[in-house]
């Protein structure tokens, strides 16, 4: 029983959960900020600037969930990946204090590069939002 406790999956589970509602809050915000005024717009217009209308409002909202996953991965991957960085070189400098500069170095540069990634995720999705 302890081992089922103690697994990596239950230690990974609110950071998961976290990022899952960061991206749901993401994808819901933009939806009701635009707001519904369907009601005015149905009685003078016609059919065809109606369809143009869904589908115009069928686009943002694949954009919003495209967005929204994708930084909500990215967010959760990278916090996952520095989470094990900093545990493992914390441990390793527990084991070892006289490396500690050459761990702390390593462990600055590997977390550079997971946040580099992770912009580079935010910058797919402002490119999502405003240029497709």
């Amino acid at each position: 029983m302890n081992k089922i406790v103690n697994s990596k999956f239950f230690k990974v589970l609110p950071a998961v959960l976290l990022a899952m509602i960061v991206a749901l809050s993401v994808m819901i915000i933009p939806a009701f900020a635009a707001g519904d005024d369907k009601s005015d717009a149905t009685a003078t217009t016609s059919v065809s600037e109606t369809a143009e209308t869904e589908t115009a409002d069928n686009s943002i909202g694949m954009k919003a969930l495209g967005a929204g996953l994708a930084i909500g991965i990215a967010a959760c991957g990278g916090a996952l990946g520095m989470g094990s960085a900093v545990g493992k070189s914390a441990e390793g400098i527990s084991r070892q204090p006289e490396a500690e500069g050459k761990i702390r170095t390593t462990l600055m540069l590997g977390l550079v590069f997971i946040e580099t990634a992770i912009i580079y995720a935010l910058l797919a999705v402002i490119l999502i939002i405003f240029v497709l």
